[in-house]
């Protein structure tokens, strides 16, 4: 989304278009960007390390889905991270159950944070309809 936005507000603003307030509207929703992943990212591991999930293995599920996402599709990333992380967990602690029990936490994670980012994004919608409106 943030991408788009750049592109757009590189073409208004070659058109002679962007006044202050495009420009304010445009750092909003790049901080909203910003803030998005960063609450995308806490959410996700500050429930992970509540269930005393090592760091090795939420960098490693983490890399997995981003590896996936990139050269397969978001939805491998979303798979793959997951499946990772129970698979690593359950090495580490020699019992599928338990890692089993991580990517659930995993998954709840990733839900909440589902919901957060998704709010972020309607905002940054909502203040890229604003600019481009009026």
């Amino acid at each position: 989304m943030w991408l788009a936005t750049a592109v757009y507000a590189a073409l208004e603003n070659v058109a002679g278009r962007m006044a202050t307030i495009d420009w304010v509207l445009f750092g909003l929703i790049s901080l909203l960007t910003v803030a998005g992943s960063v609450i995308d990212n806490v959410i996700i591991a500050r429930k992970m390390r509540g269930r005393s999930i090592p760091w090795s293995s939420i960098v490693l599920a983490y890399l997995a889905g981003l590896v996936s996402s990139v050269l397969l599709t978001p939805l491998g990333g979303i798979a793959a991270a997951p499946l990772t992380l129970f698979a690593v967990e359950s090495a580490r602690l020699r019992n599928r159950s338990r890692g089993f029990e991580s990517a659930r936490a995993y998954m709840v994670a990733w839900g909440w944070s589902f919901m957060a980012v998704f709010a972020i994004g309607a905002l940054m919608i909502g203040a890229w309809v604003m600019w481009a409106l009026f």
